[in-house]
C-alpha cells in the first residue's frame, strides 16, 4: 500500500503528512463514501487542528457535510458511525509519538474500512478523480454534543453496572493526555468508582510519558499502585482503542493474559475466538479449556475485527490491549476493556492477581529495531538460515521450537521490525528474543 499501513495513514505533519495531502486524502475518502454527511473526531495532538480542518476541507469539496465530534477516543467515533450509520474519519497517530499524526478511515457500520476500500481510496488519490461541486452545494459543518454520552451509555449497557457499583472499586487511572482524558474518568465515576486520575488533562505534546501504554512508560501508575491503595490500575494509549492494566501490587499485566482472562469468563463452548499470530499460546490454552474455537490471523486490528463479523465471533484482540468485544461492536476498545474487567471483578468478587492466577503461565518478550533493508529480501535470508524449522508465514515469519516460537514481521506503521520470543521458562524465552535479534542485526 503507497499511503495506508495497518492503522490508516501516518506520517509527520508538514513532512511527509502534508496539508496538501491531507486535503487529497479527505477529498478522496469522502468521493470512495459518497455520504451525505461524514463524522469527523480527533486525539489531543497538537498538529490535530491542522490536519483535521485540512480533511474537512477536502470532504466539503465534495459537497459532504461534516458532523464534527470533538475530541474524542478513536472506538467513540467508530461507535457514533455505528449508531447512526454514517462513514466517519479519525485524526490520530495512537500511540505513535507526539511528532506524528494520521488518518484512519471508519465505514458506517463502524468498522475501519477493508484494504479494498483503502485500495480505492489510494487510487482516487494518484487519479485525483474527486467529486467537485459548485459553492452552492459545498459541505457545512455541524457540532455533535451528544456523542460522548451515546458511546458511554453504549458501553454500561453491556455490563453489571448495579454490581460494579456495588464494589466502589479504588481505580488508578492514566490516560496518558490522550483523547480518553475525559471519557474514561467520566466512565468510572459513573461506576461509582473511588478515583484517582493520572495525566487527565489534553496535552498534544504527550509531555507527562510516551503515550505507548508499556511498563516503562507507566512508572508513576505503577508506584502508586504499590502503595497498595488500589484495586486495579487502568491505562489508556493516545486514541484509547487499547487499555492496560496494573494489579493491586503494582505488576503491570500484559495485553495477552488481560485478553486472556477476559476471554475465560466471556466464551461458551462452541463461541470463536480472533486473535494474530503474534498473540500468546495462552490464549489457545483457554480456548481449549472452553471448548471455544480460535482463529489466528494477521497482526492488524481491523484484519481481526472482520474476521470475527465473518465468524460471528464472541470476542477478539491483540497482545497489546487491544480487546474487541462483538456485543458491542468490532473494533478495538479500551473503555469497554475495563468496563469488562471491572464487571468480571464484581461478578467474580476476586482480586485481579488471584483471576490471573488461573491464567497458563507464558512469557513473551517484545523488541524491535529499524528496518533498513527491504522486508522480503530480509525474510529470504531468515528462510535460509532457518530450513530445518517449522515455519508459520501468516504475518512474516512465526518461527516453532520445541519450547517456545519467535515471531518477526514487518511494522505497518513504523520502519522496524518488530520481534516477539514466547515461552514458558522466561530464561527460554530470553534466549530465543537474542538468538533471533542476532541474527537480524548480522543481515541487517
Amino acid at each position: 500500500m503507497k499511503y495506508f499501513g495497518t492503522n490508516g495513514i501516518r506520517g509527520i505533519p508538514n513532512d511527509d503528512l502534508t496539508t496538501e495531502l491531507s486535503m487529497t486524502v479527505g477529498k478522496a475518502a469522502a468521493t470512495y463514501f459518497n455520504s451525505d454527511t461524514i463524522a469527523v473526531a480527533k486525539d489531543t495532538r497538537i498538529s490535530g487542528d491542522m490536519i483535521m480542518n485540512a480533511v474537512i476541507s477536502g470532504v466539503m469539496s465534495t459537497g459532504s457535510n461534516v458532523k464534527y465530534l470533538g475530541v474524542l477516543p478513536t472506538p467513540g467515533l467508530q461507535y457514533y458511525c455505528k449508531k447512526h450509520k454514517m462513514p466517519g474519519i479519525m485524526i490520530t497517530a495512537s500511540h505513535n509519538p507526539p511528532e506524528y499524526n494520521g488518518i484512519k478511515c471508519i465505514d458506517k457500520d463502524g468498522t475501519e474500512i477493508s484494504e479494498d476500500a483503502e485500495k480505492s481510496i489510494e487510487n482516487l488519490i494518484d487519479n485525483k478523480k474527486f467529486k467537485n461541486v459548485s459553492w452552492r452545494m459545498s459541505g457545512q459543518i455541524y457540532i455533535e454534543s451528544n456523542a460522548i454520552d451515546e458511546y458511554i451509555n453504549g458501553i454500561m449497557s453491556l455490563v453489571d453496572v448495579k454490581k460494579i457499583r456495588e464494589k466502589r472499586f479504588k481505580v488508578a487511572i492514566d490516560t496518558g493526555n490522550g483523547a480518553a482524558y475525559f471519557t474514561s474518568p467520566y466512565l468510572l465515576s459513573k461506576y461509582n468508582c473511588h478515583i484517582v486520575s493520572l495525566n487527565s488533562n489534553p496535552d498534544g505534546t504527550f509531555s507527562s510519558r510516551n503515550s505507548e501504554p508499556k511498563p516503562e512508560n507507566l512508572g508513576d501508575l505503577i508506584s502508586l499502585m504499590k502503595s497498595g491503595n488500589f484495586d486495579i490500575g487502568i491505562a489508556h494509549d493516545g486514541d484509547a482503542d487499547r487499555c492496560v492494566f496494573i494489579d493491586e501490587h503494582g505488576n503491570f499485566i500484559d495485553g495477552d493474559k488481560s485478553l486472556s482472562l477476559i476471554v475465560k469468563y466471556s466464551v461458551n463452548s462452541g463461541d470463536t475466538v480472533v486473535t494474530p499470530v503474534s498473540s500468546s499460546d495462552a490464549l489457545s490454552d483457554i480456548c481449549n479449556e472452553k471448548k471455544a474455537r480460535l482463529i489466528k490471523t494477521k497482526v492488524g486490528a481491523p484484519i481481526v475485527a472482520r474476521t470475527m463479523i465473518e465468524n460471528k465471533a464472541t470476542i477478539g484482540g491483540e497482545e497489546n490491549g487491544g480487546i474487541i468485544y462483538g456485543k458491542h461492536q468490532y473494533c478495538r476498545d479500551g473503555a469497554m476493556t475495563l468496563s469488562l474487567m471491572l464487571n468480571l471483578m464484581a461478578s467474580q468478587g476476586k482480586k485481579l492477581s488471584d483471576l490471573l492466577n488461573e491464567i497458563p503461565d507464558y512469557t513473551i518478550i517484545k523488541s524491535s529495531m529499524e528496518r533498513k533493508r527491504n522486508w522480503d529480501d530480509i525474510k529470504n535470508d531468515i528462510l535460509k538460515i532457518i530450513k530445518d524449522k517449522k515455519i508459520d508465514e501468516t504475518d512474516g515469519l512465526k518461527i516453532y521450537d520445541d519450547d517456545g516460537w519467535v515471531l518477526i514481521r514487518p511494522s505497518g506503521t513504523e520502519k522496524i521490525i518488530r520481534i516477539y520470543a514466547e515461552s514458558r521458562n522466561r530464561k527460554r524465552a530470553m534466549e530465543l528474543s537474542d538468538k533471533y535479534k542476532a541474527i537480524l542485526n548480522d543481515l541487517i
